[in-house]
């Protein structure tokens, strides 16, 4: 196995959304692990429901490259510290190669986090309705940034034998090999909703086929060896592996607005997972552990109540919407939960989470714990948000700066009674969220690898509450 800082690694671009990154990025990770390799699988950008693919095909955890979320300094060491002990690593990227944060140049662009992981790049391109032109395309992708090395195509959708040869034909003048090609005919069933794909949580029996599926298809249709020796071209990376405790001990202290925290057994946190909940990021649990907390995982739509000794609850994003039947029916828990709120214990809750803890989503009851409705919306809001913190919380002391990005298509309607969590910052400032008692409850889904410091104030909190 390699050094963290010097494992073998691929980016997988593509022109545009919808050209296969997906499927030939994780049919290569699964296709790898199928050969023995210690596959380390990450995903370009803030996307919760591609990695829960990739760790499907992998066999380890899938983790998000985020330089907005997380600022370009921590890319390198935040892959460092997924790919230690690996083979080789399979960065999927994010729409096309050199779409970034909106405004923001290349910013959080898959060409972006290429450069910073000194990866070579692997362009899949949509062949269906081209054949002479796909030689343009791959030249200006290619030479558009010369900082950016794409090493090899994946021609997707391609119809014949004729069609691959006349493709090749045209790439034999763009300076870039082919190092595979899927035909058109070949389909994998990854069916989507509003928010992207299903993810794994809800239809694991199906992911698994599909999955298995996307290896079959890349592994006939690519050159694995050729993938390989593009991939041990990748330069050594700069600096240090991520760490949580050092992240944690290098973070300014909190500033104090309650008590020391009295030395005790690690408390618990109860975090929210099952497919109900299925966005988050694998980062947060560990710098919770490393704060000192026990992390202890339950479903809300099976478990009537909070783990045994719960002192803190994190729930994240996800699909309530898709089971609020469900976590309605489930009255137990949701007392369980409002009464740890009402009690002043901490919870984080983003997005799906805020929902959660609303009176009722279309007009089922949730848990109560704050004055709000919530229901669907045919509008999608997406896109990340510059954002600070208005409110003390148990997350973080007022004016503390943080990155987030929504993505949602509901809309809450709050009552009273309850402090905003942050002011989103540029052309459309507003106030968002809640803070209540021991609630930081929010639409924003930021990545606490930027903000160390958030995981051990939440501890504390649980260690004081």
């Amino acid at each position: 196995m390699n050094s963290s800082s010097s494992v073998p690694r691929l980016v997988v671009a593509a022109p545009s959304s919808g050209s296969g990154k997906t499927t030939v990025a994780t049919g290569l990770m699964a296709a790898f692990a199928a050969r023995g390799l210690a596959v380390s699988p990450h995903k370009v950008g803030p996307d919760y429901i591609d990695p829960g693919y990739h760790a499907l095909a992998s066999g380890r955890v899938g983790r998000n490259l985020d330089a907005y979320l997380c600022g370009p300094e921590l890319i390198a060491p935040l892959f460092a510290h997924g790919a230690r002990g690996c083979d080789l690593a399979v960065v999927e990227g994010v729409m096309g190669m050199y779409d970034g944060a909106a405004g923001e140049g290349e910013l959080a662009s898959t060409a972006h986090v290429a450069k910073l992981l000194r990866a070579p790049v692997v362009l899949v391109v949509d062949a269906s309705s081209q054949s002479r032109s796909v030689a343009a395309l791959v030249h200006g992708f290619a030479s558009w940034d010369p900082e950016v090395r794409v090493g090899g195509v994946i021609l997707n959708k391609v119809a014949s034998d004729r069609h691959e040869e006349l493709l090749r034909e045209a790439l034999d003048s763009a300076g870039v090999p082919v190092l595979g090609v899927l035909r058109r005919v070949a389909r994998v069933d990854t069916p989507s909703r509003h928010l992207g794909l299903v993810p794994v949580a809800e239809r694991r029996a199906e992911a698994v086929e599909a999955v298995a599926a996307m290896a079959a298809q890349v592994a006939a249709g690519c050159d694995l060896e050729a993938l390989v020796a593009l991939a041990r071209s990748a330069g050594a990376l700069p600096g240090r592996a991520w760490d949580p405790a050092e992240a944690l001990a290098s973070s300014p202290p909190p500033v104090p607005s309650s008590p020391p925290p009295v030395p005790s057994s690690a408390p618990v946190v109860a975090v929210a997972g099952g497919p109900a909940f299925t966005f988050s990021y694998a980062e947060h649990a560990e710098l919770l552990t490393a704060a000192g907390a026990e992390v202890v995982v339950f479903d809300p739509l099976r478990d009537e109540r909070l783990p045994e000794g719960t002192r803190g609850l994190v729930v994240g994003g996800g699909f309530p919407e898709v089971y609020g039947a469900e976590l309605s029916a489930n009255e137990t828990l949701r007392r369980d939960v409002a009464d740890l709120a009402l009690g002043g214990a901490p919870v984080a809750a983003e997005c799906a989470g805020l929902l959660y803890l609303c009176r009722e989503l279309d007009g089922r009851p949730m848990c109560g714990v704050l004055d709000a409705t919530a229901r669907m919306d045919a509008l999608l809001t997406l896109g990340y948000r510059d954002a600070v913190a208005v409110s003390d919380s148990v997350l973080a002391p007022a004016g503390t700066r943080m990155r987030g990005h929504e993505f949602h298509r509901t809309v809450v309607e709050p009552g009273a009674g309850a402090a905003a969590a942050w002011g989103v910052l540029g052309p459309r400032r507003r106030v968002e969220g809640f803070v209540q008692r021991g609630v930081h409850a929010s639409y924003l889904h930021t990545h606490w690898a930027s903000e160390p410091g958030v995981a051990r104030r939440f501890v504390e909190r649980c260690r004081t509450s």
